[in-house]
């Protein structure tokens, strides 16, 4: 599968599936503007695709903020005058609590990273994405979609949840224009993604459930890794998926199908 003179813009690209997704679709030939919260780690991720060859721009945005997203996308054109691909995957856990302890500013601020940073995204890219057709990918969850078992999670899965409806939304109105519109599922996937997670009192509303042989049947509990959630990336990116919108792609390893 082959990205040559593609430009591909990630976000969340600083860390976890992000930059294993940069990484990967950089081999691939694409060019690779890195977005993250952290122009830092945005910059890491560039310079590793820049040590192996390829071609990368790190950018710092916000993706709850909407005018720092459309100025991350505006730099991005400036600099390579289009835009094919994007991977809106940047997010948070926030808090997960039980629902009289979730406050009003934990939900929005869950809310406006998850679901309204991937609309801001989704927005100021589909122009240049309609120019020559193009793939999106989302990454939403197995929370809020196949799996309900995670008590306290309710801001995290409402997000998730409402990016998958986006998604199918988008997948239609985008198909005239030959943009492609698929959403990923990852469960348990080794990121560092839950060092960002407050939890309250979640022993005081959550079902005691245990699964002594581990909660993913495919591999006895072991966690998924980013580089196996970027091949499905890159799958989907590219035109090896040509005939593919609007799905929604659980890799999980049967987690939720025990856990849901």
């Amino acid at each position: 599968m082959t990205l040559q003179d593609r430009v591909a813009l990630v976000t969340g690209g600083g860390s976890g599936i992000g930059k294993a997704a940069a990484l990967r679709l950089a081999e691939a030939g694409a060019r690779v503007a890195v977005l993250d919260l952290e122009g830092a780690e945005a910059e890491e991720t560039a310079e590793a695709i820049r040590a192996a060859g390829g071609t990368a721009l790190s950018l710092a945005a916000n993706i709850a903020r909407a005018t720092e997203v459309e100025a991350a996308v505006a730099r991005l054109l400036d600099a390579w005058g289009r835009l094919d691909i994007v991977f809106a995957n940047a997010g948070i856990n926030g808090v997960w609590a039980p629902l009289e302890e979730l406050t009003v500013e934990e939900w929005q601020e869950t809310l406006e990273t998850n679901l309204s940073g991937t609309f801001y995204t989704l927005k100021y890219a589909a122009p240049a994405l309609r120019r020559q057709g193009g793939a999106v990918v989302v990454t939403s969850s197995v929370n809020g979609t196949r799996n309900f078992s995670n008590t306290g999670a309710t801001a995290y899965s409402t997000s998730k949840a409402g990016q998958v409806a986006l998604a199918k939304m988008l997948a239609l109105e985008l198909a005239k224009d030959r943009v492609r519109v698929n959403v990923i599922c990852p469960g348990a996937i080794t990121t560092g993604i839950g060092e960002n997670t407050e939890e309250r009192h979640l022993e005081r509303a959550r079902e005691p459930v245990e699964y002594p042989e581990g909660a993913i049947p495919l591999t006895d509990g072991a966690p998924g890794s980013p580089e196996q959630v970027a091949e499905l990336v890159l799958f989907l990116a590219s035109d090896a998926s040509s005939h593919i919108t609007g799905a929604v792609i659980f890799i999980d390893g049967g987690q939720s199908l025990l856990q849901g």
